[in-house]
C-alpha cells in the first residue's frame, strides 16, 4: 500500500497482504522536507480475526478492522501514563468499559459504569491487552449505530483481534510516546495493491 496523502506530519500505516489476512505490518512515518520517511517498523502486527474490511464495509461485531484513514482520539491503559503527549485515561478497574451496544446512547464511548449506563455486554477495559493503547478515531465523531466500535491500537495477545490493531508492548510504547497531537497524526489501514 502506498502512503496516501495525509495532512499531518505523522502517519501510522497498517498494511495487510489481503482483506482476509489476520496479520499486517505497521510502519510509522514522519514528514520531512521532501515527503515522509519511516521512523519505526515495519513491524508485524495482528488485525481482526476476519481481516480488514474493505472501505465502507465494517460492521459491529464482524471481527474486521476498518480500512481507511483516521485520527487518534486519546490514549489509555491499566498502567500509568508511560509518557505520552496525547490525553491519557487510566483504566481504574472493571467499572471502565467501552460501549458496543448499538442501541445505547453511549455507543462507541468510554464509560464509567459507576456513573453511566453502558448498555448490553460492554467491552471491559480492565484486561491485559489494554495495558496501553490508543483509540483509533473510527466512528467516534458520528457514532453511527452498527458501523463498529472500540477500534484501538493495543498490546498484542499473540492472536488476531476483534477488529483492533495489536503490537508487542515494546513496539507499541515506542509509537505511543512518539505520536504528537500537534503533528495531526493519521492512522491509515489498508491492503497491498
Amino acid at each position: 500500500m502506498q502512503l496516501p496523502a495525509v495532512r499531518g506530519d505523522q502517519a501510522i500505516v497498517v498494511t495487510a497482504a489481503t482483506y482476509g489476512a489476520t496479520t499486517a505490518t505497521v510502519t510509522a512515518y514522519q514528514r520531512v522536507h521532501d515527503g515522509f520517511r519511516a521512523v519505526f517498523g515495519p513491524w508485524a502486527a495482528y488485525v481482526g480475526r476476519k481481516g480488514i474490511a474493505p472501505p465502507g464495509e465494517k460492521r459491529e461485531g464482524d471481527g474486521r478492522t476498518p480500512s481507511g484513514s483516521y485520527g487518534i482520539d486519546f490514549m489509555f491503559g491499566t498502567q500509568s501514563n508511560p509518557g505520552v503527549k496525547f490525553p491519557f485515561r487510566y483504566i481504574s478497574g472493571p467499572n471502565i468499559v467501552w460501549v458496543e451496544d448499538s442501541n445505547s446512547p453511549n455507543y462507541n464511548r468510554w464509560v464509567d459504569t459507576s456513573t453511566d449506563d453502558a448498555g448490553n455486554q460492554p467491552d471491559n477495559m480492565n484486561k491485559p491487552p489494554y495495558r496501553y493503547g490508543a483509540v483509533i478515531a473510527y466512528n467516534t465523531a458520528e457514532r453511527t449505530p452498527g458501523l463498529g466500535s472500540g477500534i484501538f491500537l493495543h498490546v498484542t495477545h499473540d492472536s488476531p483481534t476483534a477488529g483492533c490493531v495489536a503490537l508487542p508492548v515494546g513496539n507499541l510504547l515506542k509509537i505511543l510516546r512518539w505520536l504528537d497531537p500537534a503533528a495531526s497524526p493519521a492512522f491509515v489501514i489498508g491492503v497491498d495493491g
